[in-house]
């Protein structure tokens, strides 16, 4: 008879997703997962696989929790420029915090299709909220119709970016909420 787990698996991820999120892919040897996730070695690979397995399904938490934070964010308020700026300020209050999204593609690029996949999954979820809010406050008034609004959501993705790997770089709270500030303000 098979035993039965004696772990939470959501609890265990999420301890891998912060070692991951601090140390990337590389940098998380096996012990210190087996130490931050508080599981023996082979419990890991009997429910997560080997490491890259345990390291997509981290990603595709980490993502999925991210893209729902972020349309929590937009959605909150009911005018969407307000929505927008509660996004870029919940980026900015939470950008020294590693993130695991912005730390895999830049370990890893578009080099591997699993990891891409996630990547891109995620990508469109969010990229067509910003999207549709950018159109919503275009019909306010309070962003120019001069933008197209999936290039303008391309921009303010790429400045959540931006600030994230500022923040990790060592940028101030003052410089990220100017970054936010700016990226805003573009929007015209």
């Amino acid at each position: 008879m098979a035993r039965t787990k004696e772990f939470d698996q959501d609890e265990a991820l999420d301890a891998a997703i912060g070692a991951f999120r601090e140390h990337g892919f590389e940098g998380t040897s096996t012990p210190m997962l087996v130490d931050a996730m508080g599981i023996g070695r082979q419990s890991i690979y009997d429910t997560f696989g080997d490491k890259w397995q345990l390291y997509c399904a981290a990603v595709r938490r980490y993502a999925a929790s991210e893209v729902e934070a972020h349309l929590a964010a937009l959605r909150a308020p009911p005018r969407a420029i307000d929505g927008l700026r509660a996004m870029i300020d919940r980026v900015v209050r939470d950008a020294n915090e590693a993130c695991l999204g912005i730390g895999s593609i830049s370990e890893f690029g578009r080099s591997r299709d699993d990891l891409t996949s996630i990547h891109a999954a995620s990508g469109r979820a969010l990229q067509g909220a910003v999207s549709k809010r950018l159109r919503e406050a275009q019909a306010d008034g309070d962003v120019t119709r001069d933008l197209d609004a999936d290039d303008a959501a391309e921009f303010l993705l790429a400045n959540v970016a931006g600030i994230r790997i500022a923040a990790r770089g060592g940028a101030r709270p003052r410089q990220l909420r100017a970054l936010g500030a700016i990226a805003l303000r573009a929007l015209g």
